[in-house]
């Protein structure tokens, strides 16, 4: 499925030097990499289990400070 977005000048300045500096990509690679990022769930409770900081954390732990 195709979806038509509106991205700034600038902004693809930006994404057409990345694809000349890592021509393993292109600009819809970029940018489903980056939706992907930044959609992706923020659950930090094993991480600061790990860490060791914090034993039972809320799984919206990494939202708050």
């Amino acid at each position: 499925m195709k979806r038509t977005l509106y991205i700034p000048d600038e902004l693809w300045k930006q994404l057409e030097q990345y694809s000349k500096d890592h021509p393993e990509q292109n600009p819809s690679s970029v940018v489903q990499a980056a939706l992907a990022e930044k959609l992706r769930s923020k659950n930090g409770s094993r991480l600061l289990f790990l860490a060791g900081i914090v034993e039972n954390a809320p799984t919206d732990a990494s939202l708050h400070r």
